[in-house]
């Protein structure tokens, strides 16, 4: 079984799986119009990838953490980083990198990619395609209050 983490905005808690955002903006794994729901393999760096995104403005936001349990019997299809675009860790997220997620999450193989992270490369994360029929077999655990330590912006 896999342990991953999902940390977003409380007050997205209800929409938090559905890959509305993510569909809405795109980001590295995804182009806007394709829903996915990205996850990190630990609470920590779930953290670290939610606050390179967020501005001081947002300490005052209350975010929740959700535990996510994947069981073995769920597809997982893992990007290996050594035939990764040699950009892929550039901001903005390449079109390269997009197009690798647009095209695992068309083709529907696996309900989950596992991706490098670009902040922590020896860390992984998960990016669920929530209308795979296997995401109904995941696990989410009910979300917990989460917050930052103030200290991050100073």
């Amino acid at each position: 079984m896999i342990v991953a983490w999902r940390l977003c905005k409380a007050r997205h808690t209800g929409a938090a799986f559905t890959g509305e955002g993510a569909r809405l903006a795109g980001g590295r794994w995804n182009s806007r119009g394709i829903s996915v729901v990205y996850l990190a393999d630990s609470l920590a760096l779930a953290a670290l990838e939610q606050f390179v995104h967020i501005r001081t403005a947002c300490s005052r936001i209350a975010f929740v953490s959700f535990r996510v349990e994947i069981p073995d019997g769920v597809a997982v299809t893992a990007l290996d980083t050594r035939k990764l675009p040699s950009n892929w860790r550039a901001e903005p997220p390449p079109g390269a990198t997009m197009a690798i997620g647009d095209r695992w999450a068309k083709e529907a193989a696996a309900a989950v990619l596992k991706a490098p992270s670009v902040i922590v490369p020896e860390e992984f994360n998960y990016v669920l395609n929530p209308l795979h029929p296997q995401f109904e077999k995941i696990r989410v655990r009910p979300p917990k209050p989460f917050s930052f330590d103030p200290r991050m912006w100073k």
